[in-house]
């Protein structure tokens, strides 16, 4: 019984030091805090609550994907920056069947976010890069009101994956 105690022990032991990450991230284990300031938006077209939910998506990205806890200030690594682009274009015409009239068919929404990234353990990891994101849609009867939560959130989702892989897994 002793030696099954001792087997179990081994097992959990190993189990616990060893940790598999599928998102590629690798943070040196002497980081420990990440501040992540609040992203301003200076886009030419203002969504009042995106730099809000942009920020809150960000912080729940590293939450989720990170052992690292997110301090207000003085963290190991610190991100900054701000909305500088958020854009509605229509990418294609369709013909609607009536002589010399088309309408908008697919339309596509971008949104640029300027980061300045600050590792305070590694300067060489640091960076001040803008990343793009887009999302393509077709009104077909909605609105633009309606569709434009989901679109932003998509489009935060894969902004927010870019990155921290940027940072943490150095894609």
């Amino acid at each position: 019984m002793k030696k099954l105690y001792i087997l179990l022990f081994t097992v959990v032991a190993l189990f616990n030091s060893c940790s598999i990450k599928f998102n590629g991230a690798s943070i040196p284990p002497e980081m420990k805090t990440v501040t992540v300031q609040f992203f301003e938006n200076n886009a030419p077209l203002v969504v009042p609550y995106l730099s809000q939910q942009f920020t809150e998506d960000f912080r729940t990205r590293i939450r989720n994907q990170s052992r690292l806890s997110i301090v207000q200030s003085d963290g190991n690594a610190i991100f900054e920056g701000r909305i500088s682009n958020y854009e509605i274009r229509p990418v294609t015409l369709t013909d609607n069947g009536q002589q010399n009239s088309q309408t908008q068919g697919s339309n596509r929404l971008s949104i640029t976010v300027q980061v300045k990234y600050t590792n305070n353990i590694d300067a060489k990891q640091s960076f001040e890069e803008s990343f793009t994101r887009s999302k393509d849609f077709v009104l077909s009867g909605n609105s633009l009101q309606s569709l434009e939560p989901q679109l932003i959130k998509d489009i935060n989702a894969q902004l927010t994956e870019d990155i921290f892989n940027r940072a943490f897994a150095q894609w």
